[in-house]
């Protein structure tokens, strides 16, 4: 399973006056929510609306697509070690929404064509 974390919209830090630093974390869960991967994104530093474009791939079989869950989060770093989740959303077994879910049952069905949304992140 290949996926791609292409952008992000009006990411604000409202206790500065500059957008904030931001990285997008990609984990991978089994059907009991157990981390079976994770990857993450370059840090992009002071950008209202990052542009990531980062591919990642995932060791997936076929078969394991319906009992995987695919959480998608946007982090901020305020300091060295202290770190901030934006939003995040989730596509697969645990969808965080409809469009979500619409989302990921699109992909399973597309036979290897390339699948793209835009999704409103959920508060953290």
């Amino acid at each position: 399973m290949s996926v791609e974390l292409i952008r992000g919209s009006l990411f604000r830090n409202l206790a500065v006056s500059r957008p904030p630093d931001t990285y997008g974390r990609l984990t991978l869960l089994n059907s009991v929510g157990q981390e079976i991967a994770r990857c993450k994104t370059s840090v992009r530093r002071g950008q209202p609306n990052p542009v990531y474009k980062e591919t990642f791939v995932f060791q997936v079989a076929l078969f394991q697509l319906s009992d995987v869950t695919l959480l998608v989060s946007i982090n901020t770093r305020r300091s060295m070690k202290r770190k901030e989740m934006v939003g995040w959303i989730a596509l697969g077994q645990n969808s965080s929404g409809k469009e979500e879910q619409l989302h990921w049952q699109d992909m399973k069905e597309s036979r290897g064509q390339q699948v793209c949304r835009w999704h409103v992140l959920l508060e953290a």
